[in-house]
């Protein structure tokens, strides 16, 4: 017998190797990458890199006439952050926000509530209705501040027309320039912040829209049966709102509160363009914009955003640790 050697094949080359045919998860996954590599890089320069920027400058004493100085490896120091919060007006401009960003909030959705309600029934022009409750929302933000300024004017302004003519007014009333009013009811004295009042309201005014199209979305999907069963067993309208609809809004409302939250912290043109930040209305956001284009110190101004993004990131984090998980269970 003619005994035979079996000989192992030979071992690929690195060239073979690299031509190996892919598995089918390997081709979805380098797939999956190729689609997303375009908004990763849109994400990467447009959100991570001035966020890195703004971190960079705020830690460093950079003001505009040698900005073309900051570098990676500058001098980095807190002392911008001892300026932003030892300087006068600070901590009243914090309070300030956090009334605005309060009260803005919870009107815009309170409205929002009410045109919900009353707009989710069927009638002639309802859709006709329901576009110029949109109005407010996507008109743009200097025609809006612009006829508001025209209606509350002390000179020519509607409201004020009308007041003294009609509401026995003594004197025009000066909503955007005034900071404190004096208001008597039932014989009791007391100053309102009519200016951050107004501001208020006209925040709440223009984003209710935002707040309507949630709520109307998860109206329209209450099952009918509830809201008749309710009827028939003898229950008013009032607490058919409390046990039936209202328990169906609470995530949607949770999460509108969210994140009106975060948008009102955040808002400056309307502010600005009403009143300049002047008149008991400075918030952070035009605290910042101030440092800027009248200290041009702008280690001071990113560092003052610092503290106003930490606070909302303090506010997500309560958010997903207490309010998500309940959302996500009443979903």
């Amino acid at each position: 017998m003619v005994a035979t050697s079996r000989k192992d094949p030979p071992a690929p080359t690195p060239a073979a190797a690299s031509r190996r045919v892919l598995t089918r998860r390997q081709r979805e996954n380098r797939a999956g990458l190729a689609y997303l590599s375009p908004t990763l890089i849109v994400v990467l320069v447009v959100v991570v890199l001035p966020v890195l920027w703004t971190v960079m400058l705020g830690f460093q004493r950079i003001r505009l006439i040698n900005l073309r100085r900051a570098g990676v490896f500058g001098d980095y120091t807190l002392a911008n952050l001892e300026l932003v919060l030892t300087s006068p007006g600070f901590w009243s401009s914090l309070w300030t926000t956090l009334v605005y960003t309060i009260g803005a909030t919870f009107g815009s959705i309170l409205l929002g509530l009410i045109a919900a309600l009353a707009l989710r029934g069927r009638f002639r022009g309802r859709t006709f209705v329901r576009a110029s409750v949109l109005l407010p929302y996507v008109a743009p933000v200097v025609a809006v501040t612009f006829v508001w300024e025209s209606l509350l004017s002390p000179q020519f302004g509607l409201a004020n027309n009308w007041g003294t003519r009609f509401l026995g007014w003594d004197r025009p009333i000066a909503f955007l320039s005034q900071r404190e009013y004096e208001v008597s009811l039932f014989g009791w004295h007391f100053d309102v912040p009519l200016a951050l009042l107004t501001v208020i309201v006209f925040e709440a005014w223009r984003y209710f829209p935002f707040a309507f199209l949630f709520l109307l979305a998860r109206l329209q999907a209450v099952p009918q049966d509830l809201e008749e069963a309710a009827r028939v067993d003898g229950a008013a309208p009032t607490q058919i709102f409390r046990h039936v609809l209202l328990p169906q809004l609470g995530a949607v409302i949770a999460l509108l509160t969210v994140l009106r939250f975060i948008m009102t912290f955040n808002k400056f043109d309307d502010v600005y363009l009403l009143t300049g930040g002047g008149a008991g209305t400075e918030v952070v956001s035009v605290r910042v914009y101030n440092f800027l284009t009248a200290r041009f110190d702008i280690g001071a101004a990113s560092a003052q955003a610092l503290v106003l993004a930490l606070g909302l990131i303090v506010l997500l984090a309560v958010y997903l640790k207490f309010l998500a998980p309940r959302v996500e269970g009443e979903s």
